[in-house]
Formats: structure tokens, C-alpha cells, sequence
């Protein structure tokens, strides 16, 4: 062990190491910043870099650039109610509602803070429990993945705010976007309409783009909202005190948080948009407060934003020792191992140890460097408020445009992203939430898939999605998520009414 430690910090010695890790941090900040472009687009978008690259940089820049496109999704989403980033999505109402009232820099140094907190939480995972963790991530059938999804889906009787039945509306409708394109189990066009650009479903991103973005620049115009005044201003202690202040009498639920991401993420096709769902869900349950969640709560971007990041390492965890991608990350990455001739597997950490280790010192050092990178990041994404309205949302409705012209290089996109703007704007206007028809789109594929698999494979029994011990857990987890909100708010009217 202590040689492949001795041998890893010196690869990581490198001058050209360090340039590589600095570029791509620079590079992951700006997708993350922009509304569309996702850590997915921007490690694909690097692969013919890498073909002239040695392992290490090539791994390291993905590791570096993933976890700062995470974080960097979190300034739009604060500043102006726009995700970066799918994940930003779960939080970004508590994020947006901080800085309405003028605690911006405490929501951005919170989420910088937790997010380098869960990722270098998920590097040291990666690097004690990887082997075991793995082994209990092969155990999940389509049955465990099915009620994953159920979980995930049930969480929004928890994160969204108002009416559970306009929650449970807006869910429905993700879930029919879902089901829109070729049918998964008899191959056949569904609510397509004859369109061809529909064969191939509703993307979540150009929707989640369009229903908090667009929304949000149709509702700011029309109203003539303006944003509270802000400090624009601030220093890199004063983040870290800020950030402390919040954090302190909350660990555990940073703790916990953290590693519900990081075993979430070794889940293969589970991933951080996930992981920050169900964490944020798991955190409202819990909260003594819960009703404070979605209005601007502190406690519920802690929940969110350390799930992400840790999710981030959990995925290399069945990556490195199974050859499994844990998400679409580690997907692209095991590509690029096999094209420098590196084979994934249990025997990787005895013939390439030191590259191993090296892999699990570049995380935490990315997550190091999380903190003073983001710190610069976040002072430039404050400029935002000090530019006009009229420039301002113009500009976001352009990057929102680019964002999602740039997934397919289709202007049926865009279409998209503006048809669910609307449809976002009319929604707030009714009061119904946006966040669970995102959360229906990108779950939705994952619930139905898995369901038809063990329907098929078990020749239409269903005793195994009770019966197996694993998915049992989950089912009561999935009723726990129903009953224990219902229960806490009928116990409420009780006290009120005695």
C-alpha cells in the first residue's frame, strides 16, 4: 500500500499533471455556469483530447472536470433560479429563496463547501470500501431498481411545497413525458404523433432547462422583478466562515448525506441527479422543520449539494473493480481506459496500484480545489446582479437556447425547452410545482424499464418485488416516504386544533 501511495504522489508531481487538472477545472466551471450543458456533455466533449494523453491526465481531467461542472451548477441556480445542472435541480428553490433575501453568499458558500465535503467523503469511499460496496451493488436485480425509482419518485410527496395532490399532478405529467417515444418492451411508436424528432422521447434537460429557466425570465419580465440588493463583494475567509457557521450544528446531516450519494452512485445507473433527489427527500423526513424546505431553507441545500459530489466517486466504484459504469460519467471513462489498454476489474489494483491510488489522490485534490476555484467562480457569477434586467434575462434566454441546441444539435429542442417554459410559467401561476415533472422524466424511463424486465424474466409473477430482502427494505422505505409526511401533518392540524 505504502509503495503505490510513494509511487501515486509521485505521478501526480508532474508539471503537465497539474496544468491538465488546472485547465479542465476552468473548463468544467464554465459548462456548469451555462443552463444545458452538463458534466455528461463536457467529459464527452474531452475524449479526442485524450487520445493524446497518458491514463492518468486523461482520468484526471474527467475526475476534475465532473466534479467541477457539479458544483458550478449550483451558481446559476442561486443566483437566477436557472439550474446549471440537473442535480442543482432537487435545491435549487431553498438556493433561489437564500438569495432573494439577501444571503447569497452564504447559499453559494454553503453549496461550495458541502459539495467539496461529499466529494472528498466519496474519494475516501472509493478508497476504504470500494471492494465491498461493489459486491453489494451487483446484488440489485431490476426488482431493486424498480423500487429505487419508486423511492425516487416518492420523495415528491416531500421535497415539492403546496398541495401534495398538484405535486402528485405534476409528477403524473413528467411520468407521461416519459412514456412519449419508442416503447422500451414492444418497439413501437408511442404519443408521437407521427413526428419523427419524438421517436426518441422528451430529453430531460431542454425540459428542465425550459420549465426553470424560461419560466423564470417570463415570470421575472412580467413582473418586473427586481433582484435585492447583494454584496458583490466578498472574501475567501469570510466564505469559509460563512459556509462553517451554517455547517456546524448540522454534520450529521452532512454526514449522512454524503454517504447516501456515495452509495447511491455506486448503485450502476443511478447517478447524481438521483442521489440528490432521494438525499434531499430523506432530509425533509427527517428535518425537524420540514416545512421550511422549499422557502429557503440552509438545511436542505446541506442535504442536496454533498449527495451530488460524493455520487461522483461512488460511481467509480463498480467502474474500477467490475467494469460497470456506476453512472454516464463512468460510462465515457471506461471507454478511455480501454482505449489507452487498461481493463477495469479486481485485478487492475494489483497491476495497476499506483494508478489507483493516483485516481483516489486526484479526488480529493479536486475537491480541494473545489473551495478556492469555486470561491472565484461564485465572486464572478455575483457580477450577474449588477447587469440591467433587460440584459440580463435576454442573455440567460440565449444560454438556455445554446444549452439545449447544443445536446443533439436540434432546434426541436429549443422547441421543447419553450413549450415547457410555458407550460412551467402557467404551472407557478396556478401554484402546482415544476420540480416533479423533472423528477417524472428522468425517472420515469428507469421505473418502466426495469418494471417490464422483471415482469418478463418471472413470466408475470410479482411475488419477487416483495419477497426478495433487499427490495422488502426498499418497499418500506417507499412507505415510510408516503405515510410519515401525511403523519406529521395530520399530527400538526391536531395541535393546532387542541
Amino acid at each position: 500500500m505504502m509503495a503505490n501511495l510513494a509511487a501515486a504522489i509521485q505521478l501526480l508531481s508532474s508539471p503537465y499533471l497539474i496544468f491538465i487538472m488546472v485547465i479542465t477545472a476552468v473548463y468544467g466551471l464554465f459548462v456548469g455556469l451555462v443552463p444545458g450543458l452538463t458534466a455528461t456533455m463536457a467529459t464527452a466533449l474531452f475524449v479526442p483530447f485524450t487520445f493524446f494523453m497518458d491514463p492518468l491526465p486523461a482520468l484526471a481531467g474527467v475526475i476534475v472536470l465532473s466534479a467541477m461542472a457539479i458544483f458550478a451548477g449550483d451558481i446559476p441556480a442561486t443566483l437566477v433560479r436557472v439550474p446549471g445542472t440537473p442535480s442543482s435541480s432537487a435545491y435549487v428553490e431553498d438556493a433561489y429563496q437564500l438569495c432573494s433575501r439577501g444571503m447569497a453568499v452564504r447559499a453559494l458558500a454553503l453549496c461550495a463547501c458541502c459539495s467539496a465535503t461529499g466529494g472528498i467523503i466519496g474519494a475516501l469511499s472509493l478508497m476504504l470500501i470500494a471492494p465491498t460496496l461493489a459486491q453489494f451493488a451487483t446484488r440489485f436485480t431490476s426488482f431493486e431498481y424498480f423500487w429505487l425509482a419508486i423511492l425516487g419518485l416518492s420523495t415528491t410527496v416531500t421535497v415539492s411545497k403546496g398541495s401534495t395532490v398538484k405535486s402528485c399532478i405534476a409528477l403524473l405529467l413528467g411520468l407521461f413525458f416519459s412514456t412519449i417515444g419508442i416503447d422500451i418492451t414492444l418497439g413501437i411508436p408511442r404519443f408521437t404523433f407521427g413526428s419523427s424528432e419524438l421517436l426518441g422521447g422528451v430529453n430531460f434537460i431542454p425540459a428542465m432547462v425550459g420549465l426553470f429557466g424560461v419560466s423564470e425570465v417570463i415570470r421575472t419580465t412580467e413582473e418586473s422583478v427586481s433582484f435585492t440588493a447583494q454584496k458583490l463583494s466578498f472574501g475567501f475567509f469570510e466564505m469559509l466562515k460563512s459556509a462553517w457557521t451554517a455547517m456546524k450544528n448540522r454534520l450529521g446531516i452532512l454526514l449522512r448525506s454524503a454517504v447516501l450519494g456515495m452509495v447511491i452512485g455506486a448503485l450502476p445507473g443511478a447517478g447524481g441527479d438521483i442521489a440528490a433527489w432521494i438525499s434531499y427527500g430523506v432530509g425533509k423526513l427527517s428535518s425537524k422543520h420540514p416545512e421550511e424546505y422549499g422557502k429557503g431553507s440552509e438545511e436542505a441545500v446541506l442535504t442536496g449539494t454533498p449527495a451530488n459530489n460524493a455520487a461522483l466517486g461512488g460511481a467509480w466504484i463498480p467502474a474500477l473493480v467490475f467494469g460497470i459504469p456506476g453512472d454516464s460519467i463512468t460510462a465515457i471513462l471506461l471507454g478511455i481506459l480501454m482505449m489507452k489498454g487498461l481493463r477495469p476489474g479486481p485485478l487492475i489494483f494489483e497491476r495497476q496500484g499506483d494508478l489507483v491510488y493516483a485516481i483516489y489522490l486526484v479526488f480529493i485534490i479536486a475537491n480541494v480545489l473545489l473551495i478556492p476555484l469555486g470561491y472565484l467562480a461564485a465572486r464572478s457569477g455575483m457580477q450577474m446582479l449588477k447587469v440591467p434586467k433587460g440584459i440580463l434575462m435576454p442573455a440567460i434566454l440565449l444560454f438556455c437556447c445554446v444549452g439545449s441546441y447544443a445536446i443533439n444539435n436540434s432546434l426541436f429542442d429549443v422547441g421543447v425547452m419553450l413549450v415547457m417554459g410555458l407550460l412551467g410559467y402557467f404551472f407557478e401561476k396556478s401554484d402546482v410545482p415544476v420540480a416533479p415533472i423533472v423528477l417524472g422524466l428522468i425517472l420515469g424511463p428507469m421505473v418502466e424499464r426495469n418494471f417490464m424486465m422483471s415482469v418478463i424474466k418471472t413470466g408475470g409473477s410479482l411475488s419477487q418485488f416483495v419477497t426478495r430482502p433487499i427490495s422488502a427494505v426498499l418497499v418500506i422505505c417507499v412507505a415510510c416516504a408516503w405515510t410519515i409526511p401525511l403523519w406529521s401533518a395530520r399530527r400538526r392540524r391536531r395541535s393546532v386544533a387542541s
